[in-house]
């Protein structure tokens, strides 16, 4: 384990290691047959990352689409035919 990067069997023999080390150090990354497998983070990063902050109507008042003059007119043509 070098810099936050496990390999499985690291991860495996050690985990309760790995969970301090995300704890204290940050995301630890685990790899597998030397590519990028997972990356375990504390619970407390995990809901950071996670958290909404605001609702979805505080999302749509602060888009800079607000006040744009967006024609949302649909055709009235009806259902298109199909072939059988």
């Amino acid at each position: 384990m070098a810099n936050g990067t496990w390999t499985v069997a690291e991860a495996k023999a050690k985990f309760s290691q790995l969970v301090d080390s995300a704890q204290r150090q940050g995301p630890q990354t685990i790899t597998k047959n030397g590519r990028t497998a997972a990356v375990v983070v504390s619970a407390e990063e995990w809901e950071h990352k996670v958290r909404r902050s605001g609702s979805l109507a505080d999302f749509f008042s602060r888009s800079p689409l607000r006040h744009a003059e967006l024609d949302l007119s649909r055709r009235d043509d009806g259902p298109r035919e199909i072939d059988r």
